[in-house]
């Protein structure tokens, strides 16, 4: 863990060279105040799983995605893992509402692309939402980062430049 003024000297320190991804990357670890330790890192080259249950991961690869214009996914991604969560009729609700609003519903600020069969399931359970009414649209999803993404993300700049700089710990 670096102190605030380590960390300021560390995010100051960065040459003009470096590409914007390595410039959002050390963005991160300096707004975590840290590095990522290396087993971390080496973990989310192994799955995609290990990569989103880490929170230092989805940051980076949200990251990542922004720079592919395809941050949407990851947020809808999250954003289906907390409303999971939800125990509460009215909260599930309100909840189920603001994901299908932001990206569900054709011209969503940040719509995810699926099937419209699957868009218009969730559009009909809206009404009354239960647990798993995102379940099919998240699986989607998940299929699309898994399959697209992630393998993209393993090869990035970033990713590289993070793995290179855990290993040096």
């Amino acid at each position: 863990m670096f102190d605030g003024i380590r960390k300021a000297q560390m995010c100051e320190s960065l040459s003009l060279e470096l590409s914007l991804e390595s410039l959002m990357l050390m963005g991160v670890l300096c707004e975590l105040g840290q590095r990522a330790p290396v087993d971390e890192v080496m973990a989310w080259g192994e799955s995609i799983n290990h990569l989103l249950e880490c929170k230092t991961g989805q940051l980076v690869f949200e990251d990542f995605l922004r720079t592919e214009y395809s941050e949407e996914n990851l947020l809808f991604w999250l954003a289906c893992e907390d409303y999971k969560k939800i125990t509460r009729e009215t909260e599930m609700t309100s909840a189920a509402k603001r994901i299908y609003t932001e990206f569900v519903e054709v011209d969503a600020p940040r719509q995810i692309n699926i099937d419209c069969v699957t868009r218009e399931e969730i559009s009909e359970n809206l009404s009354q939402p239960e647990p798993n009414c995102f379940d099919r649209a998240q699986r989607l999803i998940y299929g699309l980062m898994e399959n697209d993404c992630y393998p993209r993300f393993l090869k990035s700049e970033m990713y590289q430049a993070l793995l290179e700089q855990a290993e040096q710990q």
